[in-house]
C-alpha cells in the first residue's frame, strides 16, 4: 500500500544547514544496543518536540527491542497551528539536521504532511509494527492528537495485531511518584532527588524498507499546507499575530520580519538563521556549539561565531541570566537539546574552571549559573504540568498551552453559547475566578480562564515583563485557542492588560469588562507616553526580595483588605495558592517588575480604539482605587461604557461571585443579541 502522505518536491529551499568545525562540548559517544526482537517486529519513533537522537529514551528503547525502526515526523495542522512563521523556519532547520543525521547511519526520516492519526495508521499497516514509541506530551493540542492516534491503532484492525504505543520521558530529576511530589518548589527541593545523567545516542539500525520518505519542504510550502487546513480560514485572523502592541499604539514599524526576507543575510559559521535572529538554529551539533560558546563567555575568542552569540547575549541580557531563554528557549521547545544535557554540559564546564569541584558559593562563570537556573526552572514547571494532567485537583481539568515556548495553565469549560475570557490581577491566577467558571458556563456560556505568564502554576521565567508583553499573550491564546471573538473579563491588572487587548486588536472582542481595573483616565490626551523595555538594577531586585518576604508573612491580612464585605472569603486555599506560588523559580523576577510598571496609556484612549462597549463593574470599597474619583472620570470621558456598582472591594467577583456572575451572564446575553442583530443587518 501506497503512502498517500509525502511531499514531492524534489530540492528543499531551505538547505542543511552548513556545519563546520567547532569546540563545543564532545557529543557522548554511542551506544551499541543490539536488537531482541527476532521475530522481525518493527516500530515506528514518532517525532514530535524532540528532534535529536541524543538523549531519547524511546529511540534507545526502540532500538533495543526491534530489529527495523522508523523515525517519523509529520506536518500535522493540529500540531503546528499555534507556530509562528519564525518557529516554522527554525523547525524546518531543525528536521533538516535530524534527517542528515539519521542517513549518515544508515536511517532517514520518513516526512508525512496531514493528519498524525491517519499516517500513523497507513505507516504501521505498511511496516507492520507492533509498537510507537512517542513523547508523553503536557500541552493539550498534543494530547489531543495523540489521544486520537492511540484510539484509531486500538480500534482498527491490523493484519498482525494492533500496536501500542509506549511512551517516554526525559526528567532531570529520578522522581517516583508524581501523585506524591509537592506542588511547593521549597519542599520539593527538601525531597533532594538525584539528577539523571543524559543518554548517549544509539546505534541505529538501517533503514532497508520500502518506503516513500518524502522530501523536506519548504516554509512557504508548510505555510500555504497549515493555511489551507487549519481551521482558522480567514488570513486577516491569523495575522492579527504578527502585529506588535508598540508599532499600533505609537504607529511605530516594530513588527518582525521574516525568515524567508532575512534568512539570506546569515555568516556561513553562525549559530543562527540570520543577522537579526536571536533564537539558535539548526540541529543538536549547533546547539550544543552555541551551548559552549554561551557558557564560555568569560574566556576570550577570536572566532566570529562566538562573538557573534556573545553580542546577542550581551543585548539579550536585560537582567541577569534573561539571555539564557532568548537565545535557548527555541532549541530547547523543538527538543534538538534536552533539558538534562544542558545541564549536564554546564556543571561540566563548572568543574573543569574549578579542578572537578563545585563550589557551595556559588558558580564560577555567570553563564553556568543562568543555564544551570533556566533548566531546574523549566523542570519545575514542567513536573508541574504533567501533574496537572494526571492528577485532578480542583473542580475543573486544568490544560496546558505553550506560548514561546512558556507552560502556560487554563482552563475551558462549557460547550455551548457565547464565548468569555476570564483575566486575573497581579499575583493571582485562574483559580481566583474559582465560583465564576462553572456558574456562568452552566448558564450557557463557554468559559475560557488563564493563568498568565509569571504567576501561579504557569511559568515564570527570567523575562522583562511588561503590561504589553501580557496583551500579546492574550492575543495570541484568543486567536491560537478560542479561536473567536469573545468577550473579555478581566480583574485589576487584568482588566488594563484586557483594555490593551480590545484597544489593539478591537476584532477580538465582543465586548470589554473591567473588574475594579489598573489604569487611569486622562481628559483631552494629545499623545501616548512611551513605554521603553526595562533592565535590572541591584536595588530592583533587593526590593523585590524583602517584597516577596513580606507578602509571605502578610498574604493573609494583605487579601482581608482587599475583601471588606466578605473577609471569610480570604480562605485557607486562596493564602496557600498565593503564598506557594511565591516560592516558585522566578517570583522574585514578576515581583521586580512592578517597580518599572508604567501604565500610561490612558483607559479612556485604550475604550476609544475599542469602539465597542464596555462594563465597568466596580467594588466601591476598594482600597487600591478610589471609586468616588475614579467613576466620575469613566463616565465623563468614557463613551460605551456602563457602570454597576457593588458593596465589594478590589475582587469584586470573587468576594461576591453571585451577583457578578449575574451581571456578566445578563451583560453576555444582551450584548450577543445585539451582535447577532448587527450581523443580520
Amino acid at each position: 500500500m501506497a503512502l498517500p502522505f509525502c511531499f514531492h518536491c524534489s530540492t528543499p529551499v531551505l538547505a542543511r544547514p552548513v556545519h563546520v568545525q567547532r569546540v563545543r562540548p564532545v557529543r557522548l559517544s554511542k551506544v551499541v544496543v543490539r536488537a531482541k526482537g527476532g521475530n522481525g517486529e518493527a516500530a515506528v519513533v514518532w517525532f514530535k518536540n524532540d528532534l535529536r537522537i541524543d538523549d531519547h529514551p524511546g529511540l534507545i528503547e526502540a532500538v533495543e527491542k526491534h530489529e527495523s525502526v522508523i523515525p517519523l515526523y509529520v506536518f500535522d495542522p493540529c500540531i503546528l497551528s499555534d507556530y509562528s512563521e519564525r518557529m516554522l523556519g527554525l523547525l524546518l532547520f531543525a528536521l533538516q539536521d535530524l534527517k542528515s543525521t539519521l542517513i549518515s547511519q544508515g536511517s532517514d526520516l520518513i516526512l508525512g504532511l496531514g493528519s498524525a492519526e491517519d499516517i500513523l495508521f497507513n505507516l504501521v499497516n505498511e511496516v507492520r509494527a507492533s509498537h510507537v514509541f512517542t513523547e508523553e506530551e503536557v500541552e493539550y493540542n498534543l494530547r489531543k492528537v495523540i489521544s486520537s492516534v492511540e484510539s484509531s491503532l486500538r480500534n482498527l484492525n491490523f493484519a498482525r495485531g494492533n500496536p501500542e504505543v509506549a511512551f517516554w520521558k526525559a526528567p532531570l530529576y529520578d522522581y517516583k511518584s508524581l501523585v506524591e511530589m509537592p506542588t511547593s518548589y521549597n519542599n520539593f527541593l527538601g525531597t533532594k532527588l538525584s539528577k539523571v545523567t543524559p543518554l548517549p545516542a544509539p546505534a541505529l539500525p538501517s533503514l532497508n524498507k520500502e518506503l516513500q520518505r518524502g522530501s523536506m519542504p519548504t516554509l512557504d510550502e508548510v505555510k500555504q499546507f497549515l493555511l489551507e487546513k487549519g481551521s482558522k480560514s480567514d488570513y486577516s485572523w491569523i495575522s492579527i499575530k504578527n502585529v506588535r502592541a508598540k508599532s499600533v499604539i505609537w504607529r511605530t514599524d516594530e513588527n518582525p520580519r521574516t525568515l524567508e526576507v532575512i534568512r539570506n543575510k546569515r555568516n556561513v559559521n553562525s549559530f543562527f538563521a540570520s543577522e537579526d535572529a536571536n533564537d539558535v538554529r539548526g540541529g543538536t551539533d549547533n546547539a550544543l556549539g552555541a551551548l559552549a560558546a554561551y557558557l564560555r563567555y568569560l574566556e576570550g575568542t577570536g572566532r566570529d561565531d562566538y562573538q557573534e552569540l556573545h553580542d546577542k547575549l550581551r543585548r539579550a541580557e536585560t537582567r541577569n541570566g534573561a539571555s539564557f531563554y532568548t537565545l535557548f528557549s527555541s532549541s530547547l521547545f523543538l527538543g534538538t537539546i534536552s533539558r538534562r544535557q544542558v545541564f549536564y554540559e554546564a556543571i561540566k564546564y563548572e568543574k573543569e574552571r574549578n579542578a572537578g569541584f563545585i563550589s557551595p558559593f556559588g558558580y564560577s562563570a555567570p553563564t553556568v549559573g543562568a543555564s544551570v537556573d533556566a533548566i531546574c526552572s523549566m523542570e519545575w514547571y514542567w513536573l508541574l504540568a504533567l501533574k496537572a494532567q494526571t492528577c485532578n485537583e480542583g473542580g475543573y481539568s486544568i490544560r496546558i498551552w505553550r506560548w514561546n515556548g512558556h507552560i502556560i495553565q487554563y482552563t475551558a469549560v462549557g460547550n455551548d453559547g457565547p464565548a468569555i475570557l476570564l483575566v486575573h490581577g497581579f499575583g493571582a491566577f485562574l483559580q481566583h475566578y474559582r465560583d465564576n467558571i462553572k456558574e456562568i458556563a452552566d448558564n450557557g456560556f463557554r468559559v475560557w480562564a488563564i493563568t498568565l505568564l509569571g504567576f501561579g502554576k504557569s511559568e515564570k521565567p527570567n523575562a522583562s515583563y511588561s503590561e504589553l508583553m501580557w496583551a500579546e499573550l492574550l492575543r495570541d491564546f484568543i486567536v491560537d485557542v478560542i479561536n473567536e471573538p469573545v468577550h473579555v473579563v478581566g480583574n485589576s491588572l487584568g482588566g488594563y492588560i484586557s483594555s490593551i487587548v480590545a484597544g489593539v486588536w478591537p476584532s477580538l472582542a465582543k465586548s470589554l469588562v473591567l473588574i475594579n481595573t489598573a489604569g487611569i483616565v486622562v481628559p483631552s490626551y494629545t499623545s501616548i507616553p512611551t513605554s521603553n523595555e526595562w533592565r535590572t538594577s541591584y536595588f530592583s531586585r533587593l526590593r523585590a526580595c524583602l517584597l516577596l518576604l513580606f507578602l509571605r508573612s502578610s498574604a493573609a491580612s494583605i487579601l482581608k483588605s482587599y475583601y471588606p464585605t466578605k473577609k471569610e472569603r480570604v480562605d485557607t486555599a486562596l493564602v496557600k495558592e498565593i503564598t506557594r506560588a511565591s516560592y516558585d523559580p522566578g517570583a522574585a523576577t514578576i515581583l521586580e517588575s512592578i517597580f518599572n510598571f508604567n501604565l500610561s496609556i490612558p483607559l479612556n484612549f485604550l475604550i476609544d480604539s475599542f469602539g465597542g462597549r464596555v462594563l465597568v463593574i466596580q467594588g466601591i470599597k476598594d482600597p487600591l482605587i478610589k471609586s468616588g474619583v475614579f467613576l466620575p472620570m469613566l463616565r465623563e470621558h468614557c463613551k460605551h461604557v456602563t457602570i454597576k456598582e457593588l458593596d465589594a472591594g478590589h475582587c469584586a467577583h470573587d468576594e461576591l461571585p453571585e451577583e457578578v456572575n449575574s451581571i456578566l451572564g445578563e451583560w453576555a446575553k444582551e450584548e450577543s443579541k445585539v451582535g447577532f442583530i448587527v450581523n443580520a443587518v
